[in-house]
This record gives structure tokens, sequence and C-alpha cells, in this order.
């Protein structure tokens, strides 16, 4: 079993502007190398860079406003990534949408951010940032799921299907990764009181 230190990392946290993001961060502050700070509101991941670099000014905090719902944003997100050399060895794949209510009476623009944001964008991400990790033989990446990824909820389609996607795609990519110094993990908290549920 790989074993991977957080100390020195540069680590990308998704929906870092509040929440279990946030959070992260700010435990992450004092670990690791670099921090970039990645969700849509500007005016949250400016308050938590302020936040963090006023505890630690040495700090080295990255933010990038970024709609996740859209492909282009994501891959030009990674394009910046490239151009700033920001080698990330910890993903943290955070940023998340749900919705409840009724299937058939669902709003579908907002049916296809959740998937866009829950499926497809923490796969492209994954996707672009894991070749790195691999030929340097470091990385990690944890897949925040949740605990309704394990059974369907009605009234709650969409958001525990997108989830169980979540949990089986980061299980899948964790066997294929033995041995080559990068792990997966998949987080599945239960209810948590943040900006999610409102």
């Amino acid at each position: 079993m790989s074993k991977f230190r957080l100390e020195g990392c540069n680590a990308l946290i998704t929906g870092a502007s509040a929440g279990i993001g946030r959070e992260f961060a700010r435990q992450l502050a004092g670990r690791a190398g670099s921090l970039v700070l990645v969700a849509r509101r500007q005016e949250g991941l400016e308050e938590l860079r302020d936040e963090l670099t006023k505890r630690d000014p040495n700090l080295n905090v990255h933010i990038r406003a970024t709609d996740l719902s859209d492909e282009r944003a994501v891959i030009e997100l990674c394009g910046w990534l490239d151009r700033e050399k920001l080698a990330i060895d910890l993903l943290i794949n955070n940023a998340g949408l749900g919705d409840m209510g009724p299937f058939a009476t669902s709003e579908l623009q907002r049916v296809k951010e959740m998937l866009a944001v829950n499926v497809t964008t923490l796969t492209l991400l994954t996707r672009l940032l894991l070749p790195g990790m691999i030929a340097r033989k470091r990385g990690a990446i944890l897949n925040v799921s949740s605990s309704a990824c394990f059974l369907p909820i009605a009234g709650f389609a969409v958001y525990a299907a997108s989830k169980a996607y979540v949990t089986s795609f980061s299980e899948a990519i964790r066997a294929e990764l033995h041995g080559t110094g990068v792990t997966v993990t998949s987080l599945c908290p239960g209810p948590v009181h943040t900006e999610f549920t409102e």
C-alpha cells in the first residue's frame, strides 16, 4: 500500500470556497507546499486565501474562479496549471451539486450541471492530472462521494446515482494504480451542515 505524505505537496481543491472544501484547505494549510483553490465564486476564494495567508504568510495560495460545469473551463484550468508549472500531486475532487424532488419534474439545466460537475469534471480532472502523478511516482486523489452512493434514493435520484459513479470509479482506478505510487480514496460523508443543503 502506497503512503502519500502531505508535507510539501501541491494540492488542488475543487469547491474550495465553502463547506468541506474550505475545511480541506484549512487542514492542508500547515502542510502543503502550495494550494490551488478552485470554485465558482471569486469572493469566497479571496476570503479563504486571505484567511490562510494571514495565518501563514509564506503559504503559496493560488485561486481560480472556474465554472466546473463548463468542460472548456476545466481544460483551461489544466492549461493554466501547466503554464504556471504547478505539478499537482494531491487532487481533491470536492465540488458537487445536488437537487431534491421528483426526477420527472426536475429542472433539466440543473440535472445537466449536476452530472457535469459530479461526474464529468471529476473524471476529466482526474484524467488530465493523473499521468503526471504516475510519471513522478507520487500522488493522491481524494474523490468526495457521499453516503448517498450506497443505495438509490427517491427524490434524490440523480445525485445518488452520480455519487455511486464517483465511488465505483474511484475503486476501479485505485486498483489500476496499484504499485504506481499514486493512491485513490473515495470519501463518503453523511449529511453535513454546509451551503450545499441550501
